[in-house]
């Protein structure tokens, strides 16, 4: 029988590369995930209003949740669809 969720270690195994770039002069940081499929998918955090006040990991950390979330859905699509395929 499929396995009827999505797992985080599926979701992490899904991902190939992990990438973060801060635009300068501000507090906004982008992570971008490739999947090993080749799918990119970008989460980010706008940050601190005040770059003095800037947690960079927080940053980094939050913009890497909003990305996994949507490969979380990806994910999901995915086995939705195989279970589609059995008539589950």
């Amino acid at each position: 029988m499929t396995d009827t969720k999505v797992t985080e270690e599926q979701v992490e195994a899904a991902i190939q590369a992990t990438d973060f770039y801060v635009f300068p002069g501000t507090t906004v940081t982008v992570c971008l995930l490739t999947l090993k499929n080749g799918a990119k998918v970008v989460g980010y955090n706008y940050g601190a209003i005040d770059v003095a006040r800037q947690d960079w990991a927080t940053g980094r950390f939050e913009a890497r949740a909003m990305a996994i979330e949507k490969v979380w859905e990806l994910e999901g699509y995915v086995l939705r669809n195989q279970l589609a395929a059995k008539g589950q």
